[in-house]
């Protein structure tokens, strides 16, 4: 629950601030999406409902719908098992610290590369000519496209945002009451199903909803992976415009895909108001945490982490091998023939991607300390329907997001397709938000006395703002550039559909180069994005470190939400 909102809704500074950013949400959030149903229930100025029939009387888009569901289900399940693994581990493990930041390191690797680069990684080892079945295993005419590949891929790029959830829940989680159980007799392992995994089951539901939501979002891995026998909504909404170039036909798919994911939405939300089943006590001085696992348990558990980071480390040095060798599978012989390429010929897709992300993390850490301060500390009117609205594109599936910009932008008056100035707003205000959480979870631990103390000696609420305020939440600031950045860098669902000769974007040059063959390219520009993402991590995270308040929210937690 947000702290209550102080009366500034007469401040002239703050009524501005409302309008500007009112009209910015009406033209980049409620404008598209109107414009995406306005094309997909009219034909040629006609109102119907053909567009939604065709959809849910066509078997092959049925099966799609129905595919979408599975998929984000067995994600979804395997995943938190996955993320709940890692978490219990490090909060019951009583792991050294440099073991824990190996964890840490190897978990934070597939949040901070596209999200299909799993799936290149699969290709390499799976394939036909891949390392394990060809070159170790000599199997022969193996094909790694299917429902078991994109699963795999999915779990291993999203099952981090899982152990980001689930971690500091498990941690928080007050150690008496287990201590207590197990005092009156209980084993460890009653103790842990009936005390510590009832209470962290609203944290469970919300990491199973983010991955369910995460998966039905993704569109890459499925069309690298997938292949023809296992469709799915996303895929086939890019198919329809990029295809056959079928705009209402997209519309009509994207709307089947915004059922579900309101609905996924809206229970993580519920989900979440639900944490007063976690008991945050804190713990005393002094106190001993509660011994939760036995010897054998734990070496048991640190296997298991141990053998799925290993995994993943596997899969990005081995596209680190890929990109230095001159083909994979055929011919190992060392060569930098693959970066001189992306160096040359993707050198443009590299700029661009590199100033539209420039563009994108200072206006996006902007926009969520601005909107978050004062969603959570002024009284306006329609302040609780900003914040609700400014989370919408955040909450929707990329490929919606995507397909709305195009239709909204693609013709006069709002001719923006095509410019570096729509897809710098579609991350704005796709991950923007996540400054906006981060803001509003510092402003929730701030004393209100320190502002009102401020405007009592005639300060105004822009002085205040800046000169007390500002300094406090400045941690959030830098932890919403980052997730900007970062997405910047390594999204693709949303933007595919906005790029043009003019712009392009990493992300889209690695899909294209998978399509043709170009393995090798494709792994070298995978390694560049993440060479990238984490020398400016480590530059914000040092940033952090200097500006962070008490209570702060490390970058880290952000990128699960």
């Amino acid at each position: 629950m947000a702290a209550p909102a102080d009366g500034n809704g007469k401040d002239p500074a703050v009524t501005a601030a409302v309008v500007v950013l009112w009209l910015l949400l009406a033209l980049f959030v409620v404008y598209p999406l109107a414009m995406l149903f306005a094309r997909m229930l009219t034909d040629h100025g006609t109102f119907t409902f053909a567009g939604i029939a065709t959809v849910l009387t066509d078997r092959h888009q049925i099966r799609a719908f129905w595919n979408s569901l599975w998929l984000g289900l067995l994600v979804g399940v395997i995943g938190t098992a996955f993320g709940f693994l890692f978490a219990f581990t490090a909060a019951r493990g009583k792991l050294p610290r440099r073991v824990l930041g190996i964890l840490d390191a190897s978990v934070l690797l597939p949040l901070v590369s596209p999200p299909f680069t799993t799936a290149i990684a699969m290709i390499f080892s799976f394939g036909p000519r891949g390392l394990i079945t060809y070159d170790l295993l000599g199997m022969k005419g193996v094909t790694v496209y299917g429902l078991t590949s994109t699963l795999f891929s999915e779990v291993l790029t999203y099952f981090p945002i899982a152990y980001l959830t689930l971690r500091p829940i498990l941690a928080a989680i007050d150690s008496n009451i287990e201590g207590m159980a197990l005092s009156l007799g209980a084993s460890r392992w009653r103790v842990f199903r009936t005390v510590t995994l009832p209470l962290a089951v609203p944290g469970l539901a919300n990491a199973f909803l983010l991955l369910f939501a995460a998966s039905l979002a993704d569109f890459a891995t499925p069309l690298i992976l997938a292949g023809n026998n296992f469709p799915v909504l996303p895929t086939q909404a890019y198919l329809q415009i990029t295809g056959m170039f079928d705009l209402r036909g997209g519309a009509a798919l994207s709307f089947v895909l915004l059922v579900p994911a309101l609905a996924v939405f809206l229970l993580q939300r519920y989900w979440v108001s639900r944490r007063f089943y976690v008991t945050i006590t804190g713990k005393g001085a002094g106190q001993t945490p509660f011994d939760s696992v036995s010897a054998g348990a734990r070496t048991v558990l640190v296997g298991a982490c141990v053998a799925v980071a290993l995994v993943i480390v596997y899969f990005y040095a081995l596209l680190l091998y890929a990109s230095l060798v001159v083909a994979l599978g055929a011919n190992h012989a060392f060569t930098l023939q693959h970066y001189r390429v992306i160096f040359t010929e993707g050198l443009k897709a590299i700029r661009d991607t590199l100033i539209i992300a420039g563009l994108a993390m200072p206006l996006g850490g902007l926009y969520g300390i601005l909107l978050g301060y004062l969603v959570t500390k002024k009284t306006f009117f329609g302040r609780r329907t900003m914040e609700l609205v400014s989370m919408v594109n955040y909450a929707l599936p990329g490929t919606i997001v995507g397909i709305a910009y195009l239709i909204a932008f693609n013709d006069p008056p709002l001719e923006l397709t095509g410019t570096a100035l729509i897809i710098v707003a579609c991350y704005i205000f796709r991950y923007g938000p996540t400054g906006i959480r981060a803001t509003v979870a510092l402003l929730q631990q701030i004393d209100r006395s320190l502002e009102e103390a401020s405007q009592g000696l005639g300060a105004g609420s822009g002085t205040t703002f800046r000169r007390i305020t500002l300094p406090l939440i400045l941690p959030a600031f830098f932890a919403g550039l980052g997730v900007v950045f970062i997405r910047s860098m390594t999204a693709i669902s949303a933007t595919i559909f906005l790029v043009s000769i003019s712009w392009t974007l990493i992300t889209v040059k690695i899909l294209e180069n998978i399509t043709e063959l170009s393995l090798g390219p494709a792994a070298a520009f995978s390694v560049l994005v993440v060479a990238i993402v984490f020398v400016v991590i480590a530059a914000i995270g040092r940033l952090l470190r200097v500006f962070r308040a008490p209570g702060a929210m490390p970058m880290t937690s952000l990128l699960g939400g």
